[in-house]
C-alpha cells in the first residue's frame, strides 16, 4: 500500500528517462534522408565498373557516339538534337565519367577490403602450418634420440651371441653345431 503511494506521488516519466530502460529496445528514430543498403550498393557499383572495363562497353560506347555524331549531322535539320560543337554529347560523357570514376574507386576500395581479409587468413594460416612444422619438427627429434636408447634386434641378437660364447668358453654350454649361421 504504501509502494502505491510513493508511486502515485512521483511524477510521470517522460522524455528523456522514458526511453532510458536498459530492458526495452530503443525505438529507431526515422531519418528525413532515405535509407539504402551499403552492401547492395557496393555490388552494384562493383558489377558497373566490371562493366566499364569491357571491350564491350567500349565498342558500345564508339558506337553510340558515332551514331551520335552521324545523326547530329546528316540527319535533317529539324530533327537534329546536337548541332556541331556537340555540347549535349560532351555533358552525357562528362556525366558518364564523373559517375564512373567514384563507382570504380568503390570498387577498388571494396576489392582492397576482401584483399586485406584474405591476406590476413592466410597470414593466420601460415602462422599455424610454421607452428605445426616446429611441433612436428621436436617431435621427431624427440623419436630419434629416443630410437638412439632403443635396442634394436641386430644389438640383441650380437649381445645373446656374446653370452653364449662365454658361456661356451667357461663350459656351462655345449657348443652349438648350427650356431655359426
Amino acid at each position: 500500500m504504501a509502494r502505491r503511494e510513493r508511486e502515485r506521488s512521483l511524477p510521470p516519466v517522460t522524455g528523456r528517462a522514458a526511453r532510458a530502460r536498459l530492458d526495452q529496445p530503443m525505438v529507431p528514430r526515422r531519418s528525413p534522408l532515405p535509407e539504402y543498403d551499403p552492401e547492395a550498393f557496393g555490388r552494384l557499383s562493383e558489377r558497373i565498373a566490371r562493366f566499364l572495363g569491357t571491350g564491350r562497353f567500349i565498342v558500345w560506347m564508339t558506337f553510340t557516339i558515332i551514331l551520335w555524331v552521324i545523326w547530329n549531322t546528316t540527319a535533317p535539320q529539324h530533327l537534329r538534337f546536337d548541332e556541331y560543337p556537340f555540347i549535349f554529347l560532351t555533358l552525357a560523357l562528362s556525366l558518364q565519367a564523373s559517375y564512373a570514376a567514384p563507382l570504380i574507386l568503390l570498387a577498388q576500395n571494396r576489392q582492397d577490403d576482401r584483399d586485406r581479409v584474405n591476406l590476413e587468413q592466410d597470414r593466420k594460416q601460415n602462422e599455424r602450418s610454421i607452428a605445426d612444422t616446429e611441433y612436428l619438427t621436436r617431435e621427431v627429434a624427440a623419436l630419434r634420440m629416443g630410437l638412439g636408447e632403443v635396442a634394436t634386434r641386430d644389438w640383441i641378437r650380437s649381445e645373446l651371441q656374446d653370452l653364449l660364447k662365454e658361456l661356451e668358453q667357461r663350459g656351462a654350454v655345449e657348443p652349438s653345431p648350427d650356431r655359426d649361421r
